[in-house]
């Protein structure tokens, strides 16, 4: 699905990422971690095609970054969801608007049924209505996720989905992706929270990256 060869990305002269390789494949649960500044936030973007690679391959789909028309990477996009961790939204528009947003720009129509089921599914049916700036941050991230989903892609990126929310909350988010795992999603969060992994990986076959001296490390089975 998403298959990085000797990747590097570098700014302003300086490489912050050097020689990965990684394949991504159907259906499977990576946590990405590091130290602040390692690069985990560019990885991801590498990873839907918002930054291209200074040097080496990178393959989405089976297509070659370098080889895509802009038009061409807006439109894979649709199969890959992303939670941000700055988790913005438009706060003049009700929640259920802010979830349908994807929907609206791509000139789709939202059909309510699956609207009511997915803001169910979150746990957030009963705030529709509400606007941003009312919700919690755990609501806030809930409602990311229903956002980054609603066009039912088949890789789901999260930037520190749980950075901001309390343990309990961290929980609620942290089944949500495991149940998307278990419908056959590939999910890659990126995170500081070892406990967070440690619990992940009681529940699902979860593997761990970590962006150590500019290099991607696989950690194996054991953290």
């Amino acid at each position: 699905m998403i298959e990085l060869e000797s990747v590097a990305m570098s700014y302003g002269g300086g490489e912050l990422l050097s020689d990965m390789t990684l394949r991504l494949l159907p259906g499977s649960f990576h946590f990405l971690t590091g130290p602040s500044g390692a690069g985990k936030t560019t990885f991801l973007k590498l990873c839907y095609g918002e930054l291209m690679p200074s040097a080496g391959r990178l393959t989405l789909f089976g297509q070659d970054l370098r080889d895509m028309s802009r038009d061409d990477i807006a439109a894979l996009r649709s199969r890959i969801g992303v939670v941000h961790q700055d988790c913005q939204f438009l706060d003049h528009l009700p929640l259920i608007e802010n979830v349908a947003l994807p929907l609206t720009v791509a000139g789709q129509a939202a059909n309510t049924t699956e609207l009511r089921e997915l803001l169910g599914w979150v746990g957030l049916w009963s705030q529709r209505g509400a606007l941003p700036p009312q919700l919690s941050g755990g609501e806030r991230q809930r409602a990311a996720l229903a956002r980054a989903v609603i066009r039912a892609p088949e890789v789901i990126l999260a930037d520190e989905p749980t950075g901001n929310i309390d343990w309990e909350m961290s929980l609620r988010l942290l089944k949500l992706l495991v149940e998307l795992n278990r419908m056959g999603k590939t999910i890659v969060i990126a995170t500081h929270d070892l406990n967070l992994i440690r619990t992940t990986k009681a529940q699902v076959a979860a593997r761990v990256l970590r962006i150590q001296n500019r290099r991607l490390h696989l950690a194996g089975a054991d953290l």
